[in-house]
């Protein structure tokens, strides 16, 4: 049996997605229930997932899938307060606690397949080690496909991309002009560069002066995904 809250909550869910198939933000969640923060929708969610009524689909930001409807439960009833009951308080001091807890829940977090090192030579498919993962901030992902790779080289040093840095890359076949992406070439060199197309010809910039910049046709390039973000240790 669920609580209001995640009745409520579960119901919204799958309104959403039976109107417009798109998943809500935990934004619009919050909103829709009248919630302080996100956090109480991260608990909602996790509650749910718990209880076998939605799950999240993985690499996927805002991505739910309602298991049970909502018409399979009700939710239970609130409890009245036992005749000659009375509550009790114990203060203490918990504020620091607290506020970690609530910043640590709103941290929504998707963990996205780390397919290898970006080098040449290398086609990316062959990259596809599904036994990797790397956890990326939700903040950094819209509604589309994702996976990570980690860079090799410091030809895109000038564009901040150093050597040993995860990118987030977004899965898609085309790109905007002056977009950097992750390209096939000749269908076995992968290559991470800023794509610029100018009649039949379609370049791939380096960011740095020591590496040139290269030009091909456009039936000898493939785009397989386009940059969205950025990860680096120290």
């Amino acid at each position: 049996m669920l609580t209001r809250k995640q009745h409520e909550l579960l119901r919204y869910i799958n309104d959403r997605l039976a109107e417009d198939g798109i998943c809500p933000s935990f934004d619009e969640m919050k909103g829709a229930l009248g919630l302080k923060s996100k956090s109480g929708v991260h608990r909602l969610i996790t509650a749910l997932e718990e209880r076998g009524f939605i799950r999240r689909l993985p690499y996927r930001a805002r991505a739910l899938e309602v298991l049970k409807s909502p018409g399979d439960t009700v939710p239970s009833p609130a409890k009245a307060p036992e005749p000659g009951f009375s509550a009790s308080v114990i203060r203490g001091n918990f504020a620091a606690r607290t506020v970690e807890s609530v910043a640590a829940q709103s941290m929504e977090s998707i963990g996205l397949p780390l397919y290898g090192r970006i080098a040449a030579g290398t086609p990316i498919e062959a990259l596809r080690d599904q036994s990797n993962s790397v956890d990326v901030p939700a903040s950094l992902l819209g509604n589309g496909e994702y996976y990570a790779l980690e860079v090799a080289g410091d030809s895109m040093a000038d564009a901040g991309i150093l050597d040993g840095d995860t990118v987030v890359i977004e899965r898609a076949d085309a790109a905007e002009n002056g977009a950097i992406v992750v390209a096939l070439i000749d269908g076995a060199e992968v290559t991470l560069k800023r794509l610029r197309r100018k009649g039949n010809s379609v370049a791939l910039e380096a960011a740095n002066e020591a590496h040139e910049t290269r030009i091909f046709g456009p039936d000898r390039v493939q785009v397989q995904g386009r940059l969205t973000g950025l990860l680096r240790r120290y």
